[in-house]
C-alpha cells in the first residue's frame, strides 16, 4: 500500500491518500475538488491545452473534477504561486527604498 501525497491547489492544504486520489476526493479544509487538472504534475499553464501530456483529452474546467486517465498527483505546492512570489521577491529587492 503506498502513500500518496499532494498539495490542494486552491488553499495549499497538505492531502494523504492511500494508492490513489479517487474521482470524487475532496480537499477536507476548503472543499475542493482533488482529482482535477490543477493538482496533476502534468498541468501546466502555458502547456497547449494546459497540459504537458499530449494523448490527454481536452478538460474545460481546470479546477473540477474529471475522469483523465494520466493523472498523477503534483507532490509539490502550486508552482504558479512559487513563480508569483519570486518575482514579488524580485520586484521587492529592486525597488527596495533606501
Amino acid at each position: 500500500m503506498a502513500i500518496v501525497h499532494l498539495h490542494c491547489f486552491s488553499c495549499g492544504q497538505k492531502l494523504e491518500f492511500t494508492d490513489r486520489v479517487g474521482f470524487r476526493a475532496e480537499c477536507e479544509k476548503c472543499g475542493e475538488d482533488v482529482h482535477c487538472c490543477k493538482n496533476c504534475a502534468f498541468y501546466d499553464f502555458n502547456s497547449y491545452n494546459e497540459c504537458r501530456e499530449p494523448s490527454a483529452e481536452v478538460v474545460r474546467e481546470k479546477d473540477r473534477s474529471n475522469y483523465c486517465d494520466y493523472f498523477q498527483p503534483r507532490t509539490d505546492k502550486d508552482p504558479e504561486n512559487k513563480k508569483r512570489d519570486d518575482l514579488l521577491a524580485a520586484a521587492e529587492l529592486l525597488f527596495k527604498k533606501k
